[in-house]
């Protein structure tokens, strides 16, 4: 064989791995939307309510979730009888922290919002990820608590990463990890995904273990998932103050 010819035979070869590569990426992909409960019944969503509790150190946290296409989200959780917002309408990210001290509606800081924002997108990452500008590889496989997963590698079009374990026998998620910051510091978060029911044909997952280098830090367990609800949009506006509303007239 030629230098010519061995040359392009390395380059098909190669060029001819990537393709597999990719295929392979897609085909996991695809099998867990499909688990999930399909790209159709996924789409077909326009609403969202999650209602179920946050185990913190011992204390109980009430919690609902409200979400809507595009992109808007409201989370409320009620700590010592006070009632904590965090929302996205699709432009600003804030919340009202009384526990903090914070009364009113405030944008949320950069790091806040990025985590709410992220958690907006209605689908999740996996979902049309090429449409969103999101990068995915398939990092091999690993084993979660037992089972073997697939762990792929999501780079998000901001350019945070983020890993997930498809179990290789559901198709369906285990783990996430993702690297968040926190007061400045880089901290590695873990949560694993279990205890799976059928709602209209999708699957969710109902208990949700977050874990921080290793600890469990809480537990949430879902008591009942709504899709379809009628839910206003003016839910996850940020409340303007009334003497913010009449310095901006002046």
């Amino acid at each position: 064989m030629t230098r010519k010819a061995l040359y392009f035979t390395m380059i098909f070869s190669i060029f001819f791995g990537l393709q597999i590569f990719a295929q392979s990426i897609d085909e996991i992909i695809n099998k867990n939307i499909q688990a999930r409960g399909g790209y159709q019944k996924l789409k077909a969503v326009r609403t969202m309510k999650i209602t179920g509790k946050t185990l913190v150190q011992g204390m109980e946290i009430p919690f609902t979730v409200q979400s809507k296409r595009p992109n808007f989200i409201r989370l409320e959780s009620k700590i010592q009888g006070q009632t904590m917002v965090q929302a996205y309408d699709g432009e600003t990210a804030w919340g009202i922290m009384p526990i903090l001290g914070i009364t009113d509606s405030e944008k949320l800081p950069e790091e806040q919002a990025k985590s709410v924002i992220e958690q907006a997108d209605f689908d999740g990452h996996l979902v049309d990820y090429r449409l969103k500008a999101h990068k995915a590889e398939l990092m091999g496989k690993e084993d979660v608590e037992g089972k073997e997963a697939y762990k792929l590698k999501i780079t998000l079009k901001n350019g945070d990463i983020r890993y997930v374990f498809i179990d290789t026998g559901s198709f369906l998620e285990l783990k996430w990890i993702a690297k968040i910051k926190r007061q400045g510091n880089e901290i590695e978060s873990e949560a694993f995904f279990s205890d799976f029911k059928d709602v209209s044909g999708l699957m969710v997952a109902f208990s949700v273990e977050n874990r921080v280098s290793g600890n469990i830090i809480s537990q949430v367990t879902i008591d009942k998932v709504e899709l379809n609800a009628k839910i206003d949009n003016s839910i996850f506006k940020m409340i303007v103050k009334k003497e913010d509303t009449e310095m901006l007239k002046k």
